[in-house]
């Protein structure tokens, strides 16, 4: 059976846009009747989404498919981490948790990955003509070379031509992309076919000497200058990317709605709130103090990889108060996930699951209580929320609604009150009281009549996705050079 051939991203640090930059080349090669989907080894992220039939990868390597329009699977992501603490972090393997461990225990655990990476990479080969993908942070960590089985350990693998991608925008380009080359042995550098300099801002010419310099001194053409993409309404991977989020600055007198989102510590799945970014009568702030608060209507309670931790987070931050008294004023507090856990009276942790306390006081918003359980549950579900919303602006049915769970709880409620959807499993999911909203349900809010009730707006980032992923592609492929250079262009055809 044949393999595929395939295409490597590599960047020489972390967010440099190797994850936008595989969507887009997916997307291109589609685009031209190719067979192609997306792979990375190992991802290390806190945003995740769920396969169809019920397994645990990146959010990234999901926004890829869908650029690939190709349906999710595990192979594309075999090794997912969630990082838990700043030492330790879940570890998924081929979608399932199979433990929390610390720095050094998965690095030595991770030897006993390759086989399974490396059964995943040609399962996924034969099903397609080319594979494009993703490497992790640098392939140039030279504490971890030894240990690589998400760079240039899968590009052997694979016998992919490799683009070494750099970040211009951060400063230090023509070092970070010379460093890299540097560090790699002969063989792994004859592997790079290519430079990239992304995410560009100014008059191009003006890099016309250090990209002389820079092929002189390393014998690597450059194949692309990227200008920046502004608002490009796309998945994150990780919360890095909300440090270059800015919101719209409110003009005096606005009635645009101001929506306060919890930036906690272990932030998870905050991609919920994309929807609302996109949204031009909405205004959507992080907070992490509570003066920030203080304008706004509506406030979230995202994802947490860590909700003890990030309850205490809160408290130690005063924004309990701040989120009562925005309750008190007649707004609104919506909890997703470890959010409406934290809504709750309280989080019992006898497994030891997130911490060694067992138990913790919710904020006590909704009469619920959370049990934290070793089996997680991943799903996608279908379903409809409650005919009358008690909480809504207009009491009336809703259309069906989609998305997914990913959460190691189990949460029960004191007694009756309106829940936030039903499934057609015959299950429930969340808790309503007016003014107060806890669901486990991602996604939810890219449903445009949820939206429409709980903020007045539908959301056009459901409608415009997939002419982003168009926008991306072509923004791509003519600031690069032709795909022929990297010799993919044909395959398939």
């Amino acid at each position: 059976m044949s393999q595929a051939r395939a295409l490597m991203i590599q960047g020489t640090a972390s967010h440099v846009g190797k994850s936008l930059l595989t969507a887009a080349f997916c997307r291109i090669l589609s685009d031209q009747g190719v067979r192609v989907a997306p792979f990375k080894a190992q991802n290390m992220a806190l945003n995740s989404f769920v396969t169809a039939d019920g397994a645990e990868v990146s959010r990234a390597q999901a926004l890829q498919a869908e650029a690939a329009r190709l349906p999710l699977q595990v192979e594309m992501n075999p090794v997912l981490l969630k990082p838990s603490s700043d030492t330790g972090a879940q570890v998924i393997v081929m979608g399932r948790v199979i433990g929390t461990m610390a720095a050094k225990e998965f690095q030595a655990y991770k030897t006993q990955l390759w086989p399974l990476v490396e059964a995943a990479y040609r399962r996924l080969a034969t099903q397609v003509d080319v594979i494009v993908i993703e490497g992790a942070g640098s392939p140039a960590e030279i504490n971890l070379m030894p240990y690589d089985i998400v760079n240039m350990r899968v590009a052997e693998l694979a016998n992919a031509a490799v683009l070494l991608v750099g970040d211009i925008d951060r400063g230090g380009v023509f070092a970070s992309l010379l460093g890299t080359m540097e560090w790699l042995g002969p063989k792994d550098r004859r592997r790079i076919r290519g430079f990239l300099i992304n995410k560009f801002r100014g008059d191009r010419t003006l890099l016309d000497p250090g990209l002389d310099a820079l092929v002189k001194r390393t014998g690597t053409p450059v194949l692309g200058v990227v200008p920046y993409i502004p608002d490009l309404r796309l998945e994150e991977e990780d919360s890095v990317a909300l440090e270059e989020w800015r919101p719209a600055e409110l003009r005096e007198g606005s009635d645009r709605l101001v929506i306060g989102v919890l930036r906690f510590p272990r932030l998870s799945n905050f991609t919920d709130l994309d929807p609302l970014m996109a949204e031009s009568d909405l205004s959507v702030r992080y907070v992490t103090e509570p003066h920030e608060l203080e304008d706004c209507r509506v406030v979230v309670l995202p994802g947490s990889k860590n909700t003890i931790e990030d309850l205490d987070w809160l408290r130690r931050q005063r924004l309990d108060g701040a989120i009562r008294q925005i309750y008190a004023r007649g707004g609104s507090v919506i909890g997703i996930c470890g959010g409406y856990q934290m809504l709750g009276v309280t989080i019992d942790d006898p497994h030891g699951v997130e911490t060694a306390r067992g138990r913790a006081e919710g904020l006590s918003l909704l009469a619920i209580d959370t049990v934290l359980e070793r089996i997680k549950r991943t799903e996608r579900v279908i379903g409809e929320p409650v005919d009358a919303w008690v909480c809504s602006r207009h009491a009336k049915e809703l259309s069906a609604l989609s998305g997914y769970e990913i959460h190691m709880g189990r949460t029960d409620i004191e007694k009756p009150v309106p829940v936030f959807a039903h499934f057609e499993d015959g299950g429930n999911d969340g808790a309503m009281l007016p003014g107060v909203i806890g669901t486990y349900l991602h996604g939810a809010l890219e449903n445009p009549d949820v939206c429409a009730e709980l903020f007045g707006v539908p959301p056009p980032a459901v409608q415009a996705k997939s002419a982003n992923y168009e926008r991306l592609a072509d923004w791509f492929d003519c600031h690069g050079r032709n795909l022929s250079q990297l010799g993919l262009t044909e395959v398939g055809r």
